[in-house]
């Protein structure tokens, strides 16, 4: 991010934000006889901010910096808080105007051609953990969804009876809307790397080749989830009534898809990156009465729901990254054994 917008857009975040936390400085002593000088914060206005985003370069928006931009978007999804300052400051009429002519020529780029296509038939799941540990893709996904189907009903059932209705309570419970047991995965080896929501820092990665078949649902759109919704419902109210209020503000009736019913039409759920964008930790509304959200899922990622998927015959790659870093490189692969996701965009 240029530093001329990234100043006022961090005061004014700041300020925005619900918990800001505390800001330490360190400063040098000032001339001899102003050491007990007051430190004034800056104090930019919305439209200072407004007026150098409407003067940012754009031939400095290349891919690199519309990988970062992506990944820092998925770093901090956050489906159990309030928006924080930035996503505050982010949302003003005024923002989102001077925001558009530089969406309008990112989404024109080379770079984010491939943002709406639908799933590939090269897939590739992530395991996180070294190929010394080697375990099967899941399977079973009919046990697995019907596993996962009564789990929600009764902590919903549960939830009714035990959570209070008010929606500030500070409750937590199960935000994401997808069943995490199944078997995901994504077209682009760097995205499942580095494009992981609420990331535990794993440093280590087994990345395995994946070709599936049958019916695929493409998530294009918000409409899209909300006639999955519609269609195939299953209320989640008191079980995500806290947290999506905290996201959203909204306080209401909430729907997620049945997914043990979709998986009676459809083998698998491809939601793109595009979609990710315009959807993910945001309110979408089904009818007058339920909403929903799509909480928990990845840009480019295919959930399957029946075992019409299965491990291909090219070998598991070895990934790891050093303590902290965000590079990964890949520890069995040519050149010298020494791969980096990044720089590989086709990988």
């Amino acid at each position: 991010m240029s530093s001329d917008v990234h100043e006022p857009l961090f005061w004014l975040a700041h300020r925005a934000d619900p918990s800001p936390g505390t800001l330490i400085r360190f400063t040098s002593d000032g001339d001899e006889g102003d050491e007990d000088a007051e430190y004034e914060d800056p104090d930019p206005s919305t439209a200072d901010l407004v007026a150098r985003l409407r003067t940012v370069d754009t031939a400095t928006i290349d891919a690199a910096a519309l990988r970062a931009a992506l990944q820092a978007s998925v770093d901090t999804a956050m489906y159990w808080q309030e928006p924080d300052g930035t996503d505050v400051i982010a949302s003003h009429p005024d923002v989102i105007a001077a925001l558009g002519p530089i969406a309008e020529l990112i989404m024109a780029s080379e770079a984010t051609r491939g943002w709406d296509a639908p799933r590939g038939a090269e897939q590739w799941a992530v395991d996180w953990r070294s190929p010394d540990d080697r375990a099967p893709l899941p399977s079973d996904s009919r046990a697995l969804l019907t596993a996962w189907s009564e789990q929600r009903r009764a902590e919903e059932v549960r939830a009714g009876l035990e959570r209070p209705a008010d929606p500030y309570a500070r409750w937590s419970g199960t935000w994401w809307s997808v069943p995490t047991e199944l078997l995901l995965t994504r077209g682009v080896i760097a995205d499942a790397l580095e494009l992981v929501e609420d990331s535990m820092g794993w440093e280590e990665a087994t990345i395995i080749p994946v070709r599936g078949s049958g019916r695929t649902l493409e998530i294009r759109t918000d409409e899209d989830w909300a006639q999955l919704c519609r269609q195939y419902p299953l209320e989640v109210t008191a079980s995500t009534r806290h947290d999506w209020f905290r996201v959203t503000g909204r306080d209401g009736r909430w729907l997620i898809p049945d997914w043990a019913r979709v998986a009676g039409g459809w083998d698998a759920v491809h939601l793109s990156t595009l979609a990710y964008l315009r959807c993910a930790t945001t309110l979408i509304e089904i009818d007058d009465e339920y909403a929903s959200v799509i909480g928990g899922w990845a840009p480019d990622s295919t959930i399957w729901l029946t075992d019409g998927a299965r491990e291909w015959d090219e070998p598991r790659q070895h990934w790891a990254r050093p303590q902290n870093a965000d590079e990964w490189t890949r520890q069995d692969g040519s050149n010298g054994g020494v791969t980096t996701a990044a720089n590989r965009p086709g990988v």
